[in-house]
C-alpha cells in the first residue's frame, strides 16, 4: 500500500497547517517528543496510520485516530439548548 493515500477531508492543526496525506499525519506525529508518543491517543492514532498505509486498513479510521490525538485536552461541554425536545413535548 501508500502513506500517499489522502485523507477525504484535510485535517486542520492549530496553527493553520493542513495534514492531507498518512505521510503528512507521520511526519507531524514524529515531530512530537517521547513523552507525548507514549499517550493513548497518539498509540491508536499510529497504529491506525501503520494499518491504512501498510496493510490496506481504513484511511478514515486513520484520520479519526488523528483528530482524537490532537483534541483530547479539549473537554466536550453538553449544550441543553441543541438538543431537540421529545414527542410528547412537541404538542
Amino acid at each position: 500500500m501508500s502513506w500517499a493515500k489522502r485523507f477525504s477531508e484535510p485535517i486542520v492543526l492549530p496553527n493553520g497547517k493542513k495534514l492531507a496525506t498518512l505521510r503528512d499525519a507521520g511526519d507531524h506525529i514524529l515531530k512530537h517528543p517521547k513523552s507525548e508518543h507514549d499517550a493513548k491517543e497518539w498509540q491508536a492514532a499510529m497504529h491506525c496510520l501503520i494499518e491504512a498505509a501498510d496493510h490496506g486498513g481504513s484511511v478514515m479510521f486513520a484520520r479519526i485516530g488523528v483528530s482524537q490525538a490532537l483534541h483530547r485536552h479539549v473537554e466536550r461541554v453538553f449544550d441543553p439548548s441543541r438538543k431537540e425536545p421529545t414527542w410528547r413535548e412537541r404538542k
